[in-house]
């Protein structure tokens, strides 16, 4: 019987369930998915998850960030199916923009998912056991920290806070916006002005629209609420950060007058920096999964046009996989970065994949479809019919007056940070389910290597021919095209070994009919595979040895794994 067969059947007679019925999920961390978590919930969660698991998480800090706050990373691992590193590994992580939260709660569903499931559904099971998952909630820790702990809108505190000065004053983060009527909320200023380009909407008065060319204007937007806070006549013009971590990795860098936000250099941020080593540390990575908001997208290279189109082989792999998560995650529409959304240099996912041949998606959750299952996109005016029946008026502050130093009487008003960006808490598990289904979907189209027939056949006295076939069963090759293009990583080994045994000769099989081989000039016992083992492929090879005893035959796939044989050669 198949150990997972054996693994389910315990795990149902321990539960009291009847043998072919489902025990419940093994609920050891209450954790609820219908609210977002500050950063230290966060680290909570994740130090519990270990403690409730041990024998298959662990949780490191692989850094720290620019205020000292650890980067979080949970290996989620079988560690009695074999070593860490001969497993295809998947790298997950979340919240490189302080404001783009929901990626870390989908991260802990992910962490939260596989544990309960393990021993309960079998592909889950499968799963933890052939793979090793990396799953770094958090890229950036103070944003985060920022957005939960200030007043901010949905999408401010999207950079890091490494202090930056924007304003070239001298002095770094000094005007920032700010909170100026104390409700704890950051919203928009507006000023009644007859010279303004604004006007109340005719579909609703709590809504501004641009007045048209020749009509006059109501109002003048004067942007987030702030004060002038260091005297040069501007407001809310420096105010924490000001960089972005998705700029910073090493492919396709460019410096801030290209590419605002990129950083001094590529990896040049602390967190940026331990996330790169790990990754470059860990070879086995085969996946990578980032999630940011929003949108509803399921995204993929290049970030920039003049990158170029990704080889043919690695784009059917692509499409297979991001019109599949279409398929499994409703208003999501599945793009091209450069061509669909826009111009990225130095972008994460870029460099996974154009830099180290991970294939690599960034999912932007969330699309404001959804709200009412509507393949429309929602206008402003059904944005507050939402709020009105659907949140009750939660979302939305009403326009109320305010004396401004500076602009005097004014109006302050719009939305609450826990909208637009981030979906409602009852519709939040949906989207951490959905897309967490997505990853593992993913992840399971990893490359597994499989040795199949290993054939011996006696041409003379102690010579043999042996004739090998390694197998992928899954979508992804063990080698990307784009890391064979750059010889990026290891290329694929296909061996022959043996106590005495000398290997004269030994080549990849190109007709297994006609026994066509294409012979290696040196080191026959020791084949590389350049371009990898294909998805869903077989590879024959075939050696011309001499001795007795056994030979072992092994193919070692830097992102698939290792697959050995031992056979007697027959006396």
């Amino acid at each position: 019987m198949h150990p997972t067969t054996v693994l389910l059947l315990l795990a149902a007679a321990a539960s009291g369930a009847p043998e072919g019925k489902l025990a419940p999920p093994a609920a050891k961390v209450n954790l609820a998915f219908n609210r977002l978590y500050n950063y230290g919930e966060v680290a909570d969660a994740l130090k519990a998850l270990a403690a409730a698991w041990p024998e298959l998480c662990s949780l490191a800090s692989i850094g720290k960030s620019v205020q000292g706050r650890d980067l979080w990373m949970m290996t989620i691992q079988n560690k009695k199916t074999g070593p860490e590193a001969r497993k295809a590994a998947f790298y997950i992580d979340g919240n490189i923009h302080g404001n783009e939260v929901q990626g870390a709660e989908v991260a802990l569903y992910t962490i939260k998912f596989l544990m309960e499931n393990y021993g309960r559904l079998e592909k889950v099971t499968r799963l933890v056991d052939e793979r090793v998952f990396y799953v770094l909630p958090m890229v950036n820790p103070d944003g985060r920290a920022w957005w939960f702990d200030h007043p901010n809108t949905s999408s401010s505190s999207r950079s890091g806070l490494l202090p930056v000065d924007n304003d070239r004053d001298g002095v770094a983060d000094e005007d920032g916006p700010e909170d100026i009527d104390g409700d704890g909320e950051l919203l928009m200023m507006r000023k009644r002005d007859p010279q303004g380009r604004f006007k109340t909407s005719p579909d609703d008065p709590r809504l501004m629209v641009p007045a048209k060319p020749g009509e006059k204007g109501e109002w003048t937007m004067l942007g987030l609420e702030g004060i002038d806070n260091d005297n040069d006549g501007r407001v809310n013009e420096d105010g924490p950060g000001g960089y972005d971590m998705n700029r910073n990795w090493p492919v396709d860098w460019q410096p801030e007058w290209l590419q605002g936000g990129a950083g001094a250099y590529p990896l040049s941020l602390p967190e940026t920096r331990a996330i790169g080593e790990f990754v470059l540390a860990h070879p086995n990575i085969a996946g990578v999964q980032a999630y940011h908001n929003a949108g509803g997208m399921i995204l993929r290279g290049p970030g920039a046009e003049a990158q170029g189109e990704y080889p043919g082989a690695d784009l059917a792999v692509y499409d297979h996989i991001g019109q599949t998560g279409e398929k499994m995650l409703p208003f999501y529409r599945y793009l091209v970065i450069w061509k669909d959304l826009y111009t990225v240099h130095g972008g994460f996912v870029n460099w996974t994949y154009e830099g180290l041949g991970i294939f690599s998606f960034t999912n932007e959750l969330w699309s404001s479809r959804q709200a009412f299952n509507s393949p429309q996109d929602r206008t402003p005016a059904d944005d507050l019919l939402f709020n009105d029946h659907v949140l009750l008026g939660e979302g939305h502050v009403a326009w109320h007056p305010f004396q401004h130093p500076t602009y005097g009487e004014i109006e302050l008003g719009g939305w609450r940070k826990m909208t637009g960006r981030v979906p409602p808490p009852f519709m939040l598990e949906e989207l951490c389910h959905r897309n967490a289904a997505f990853t593992l979907y993913h992840a399971e189209q990893m490359p597994v290597v499989r040795l199949g027939a290993v054939d011996v056949e006696r041409l003379e006295a102690e010579t043999w021919r042996v004739t090998a076939t390694a197998e992928n069963p899954r979508l992804i090759p063990t080698r990307s095209a784009m890391a064979a293009r750059r010889k990026e990583g290891r290329p694929d080994l296909f061996t022959i070994s043996g106590n005495g045994l000398s290997v004269l000769s030994g080549g990849r099989v190109t007709d297994r009919w006609f026994r066509r081989v294409d012979p290696v000039e040196r080191d026959p016992g020791r084949l590389r595979i350049e371009d990898g083992l294909r998805g869903q492929g077989t590879l024959m090879v075939e050696w011309i040895v001499r001795g007795k005893g056994e030979v072992k035959v092994a193919y070692d796939a830097e992102k698939g794994g290792l697959a050995e044989k031992t056979v007697p050669l027959p006396q």
